[in-house]
């Protein structure tokens, strides 16, 4: 292609492509609209002018480059005229060049054709991943097979009689001979790799829940190997799941299943211990403030930017919604606290639906916080949008409503807390080109978050109501999973609701499949997971406030390339884990 290396940008960005438009056209200037198919209803922009051809056969070229996360939508319209010339949908890949050759068919009819030629493949941006997975895998299974290994008599009496070789020739050599380990009541002290482990005193299915949540949270809030689907999920309002407004991650709200979870099992083991409600109400209060404290300080750093003004403090952020959504879950618990019958089996109370009706005045209470959300979101006046409004505003919905991001949420949190006091680059920004600040761990948003923590206290209470009836235990599992599940597309258009419910859903099938592998049978010990899950608050605060020092970050050799991106957030997140582990085996927990 002529002049090919002259129309070349100087260096394409990850996620990009090279789009070359020539224009064989004589006397038609032609203008290039450009949207993203994940995009939804927005409106055209402009993506690049190309000017007339001036004698045949010599083409006018443009070059540019475009996003290749999604499918895009490219229509060419004659700039004179204003009139479409023709449209056409493609998925670029990364790095790839392409040409975009729009010019006459001489078939009698005068037609304009617009053909799409690939001119060098593109790289798979995907390869890393699936290289990482079948590294995960495979690890996975060699585990696995050194602990079928060790489980087995025949491997564990060669070994045992390999190490009691070893120590005899080792006295044998030795000149005074030392006496042989013993722990002052005689017993013989086996290796620390070969000590048995004593029965947890807790559900280890939870911790390993807990523990999985967080640490793919950790690895998203890295970067996630700057691929786009490991970004935090977005919603329009009435499609899912094509985006707008940065609504929280998965991973987030799994965690705030599982920490509904244990409130319910560790708040009925302290009253069990004795505990006034009094004093377990201050214990709450106390650790709802200094959550919300401790996340105050993380969202609001300034190591390079000077003092921070009280003016630009943002307010909401992911530990404040879940000091909040503790205090309400907890708070909600303990007024209505009842004691756990000892053995359900034998106890006429215990029937099938005990565990629901017993929080009777809970969920009362929990659906009237839920009707003030839908009130709120679907009637509440918005100046300048419609009611009802969940869209991202910006070039959404045809640009109609530029500045009603968020709805009723987004106007909420401006309203109450200042846009000043705001996350001021949700993601809806680079997709929807919006202005207006908006927090997707705002106000109203906590009222989902109460709810999804609300199903946790119910996975909880099934756990500890059908103690040591497992088959009870999967049934309730499996029906809660599945209602919660099939709700979604009847309840799609509430927004939060089919988001919460689905997720509440997908995390009782995650514990249908945890508790009997982990509790039940015990074919896994829940590791790695589980070390991060007795610490989470060490290693949630530690990544946010380390995120930007060594290990976790370095200086990359190609800044542009996913791979060296996912290998250094996989590294910084298995740092995490080997703290974690570190800190259990020296038994060392933050709790507050």
């Amino acid at each position: 292609i002529k002049d090919l290396d002259k129309k070349r940008p100087t260096e394409l960005k990850m996620d990009q492509a090279l789009l070359l438009i020539q224009n064989e056209l004589l006397g038609t200037n032609l203008t290039i609209y450009w949207k993203s198919e994940w995009c939804y209803q927005c409106l055209f922009q402009v993506l690049v002018s190309v000017s007339q051809s001036k004698k045949p056969g010599e083409p006018s070229i443009a070059a540019v480059s475009v996003s290749t996360q999604h499918g895009s939508v490219l229509q060419l319209n004659d700039t004179l005229e204003e009139k479409e010339i023709c449209r056409l949908e493609y998925k670029f890949g990364e790095f790839g060049n392409y040409s975009l050759l729009v010019k006459h068919i001489h078939n009698g009819v005068n037609e304009i054709a617009c053909d799409l030629v690939v001119n060098e493949n593109p790289v798979d941006s995907n390869l890393p991943v699936s290289v990482a997975f079948l590294i995960g895998l495979a690890l996975i299974i060699a585990v696995s097979l050194l602990r079928l290994l060790f489980s087995l008599d025949d491997f564990n009496n060669w070994i045992s009689k390999a190490i009691n070789s070893q120590e005899t020739d080792r006295l044998i050599n030795s000149e005074l001979g030392s006496p042989s380990r013993t722990d002052p009541l005689g017993g013989d002290i086996q290796p620390a790799a070969w000590r048995p482990c004593s029965p947890a005193p807790r559900l280890r299915c939870v911790d390993t829940f807990r523990g999985i949540s967080l640490i793919l949270m950790v690895f998203v809030n890295y970067g996630g190997g700057k691929y786009w689907y490991f970004k935090h999920a977005s919603w329009n309002g009435k499609i899912f799941p094509k985006g707008s407004i940065a609504y929280p991650g998965p991973f987030r709200e799994l965690f705030v299943f599982i920490m509904g979870s244990s409130i319910f099992l560790s708040m009925t083991s302290i009253l069990q211990r004795g505990c006034s409600k009094f004093r377990l109400l201050g214990k709450i209060a106390w650790r709802s403030f200094l959550l919300i404290c401790i996340g105050i300080i993380i969202v609001n750093p300034n190591y390079c930017l000077g003092p921070l003004s009280w003016d630009k403090v943002r307010i909401p952020g992911v530990l404040q919604r879940l000091g909040v959504t503790y205090f309400v879950v907890a708070v909600l618990e303990l007024l209505f606290a009842k004691p756990v019958p000892e053995n359900c089996a034998l106890e006429r109370s215990c029937f099938s639906l005990g565990d629901v009706t017993s929080s009777w005045p809970q969920w009362l209470l929990i659906l009237t916080l839920e009707s003030i959300w839908l009130g709120l979101t679907f009637f509440l006046p918005v100046p300048g949008c419609p009611i009802g409004y969940l869209g991202p505003g910006g070039i959404g919905d045809l640009g109609k409503y530029p500045n009603c991001t968020g709805g009723a949420a987004g106007y909420i949190d401006r309203l109450l807390l200042g846009e000043d006091h705001l996350y001021q680059h949700p993601s809806s920004a680079v997709l929807y080109h919006t202005e207006v600040a908006y927090d997707p761990e705002g106000i109203l948003g906590t009222v989902n978050s109460i709810v999804m923590g609300f199903f946790g206290v119910q996975a909880g209470k099934i756990l500890l109501y059908y103690k040591d009836q497992t088959k009870a235990i999967l049934i309730r599992f499996t029906a809660w999973g599945c209602i919660l599940v099939s709700k979604q597309h009847s309840s799609l258009k509430f927004l939060s609701i089919s988001y919460v419910t689905t997720l509440s859903g997908f995390a009782f099938f995650i514990l249908l499949v945890l508790y009997p592998v982990v509790d039940v049978r015990g074919l896994w010990t829940g590791a790695p997971f589980f070390y991060p899950g007795m610490n989470s608050i060490l290693v949630y605060v530690g990544h946010e406030v380390f995120e930007n020092y060594f290990p976790f970050q370095w200086k990359l050799e190609d800044n542009q390339s996913h791979k060296e991106h996912l290998t250094q957030n996989i590294v910084a997140t298995a740092v995490w884990v080997l703290i974690a582990y570190v800190l259990y085996r020296k038994k060392i927990f933050w709790k507050i």
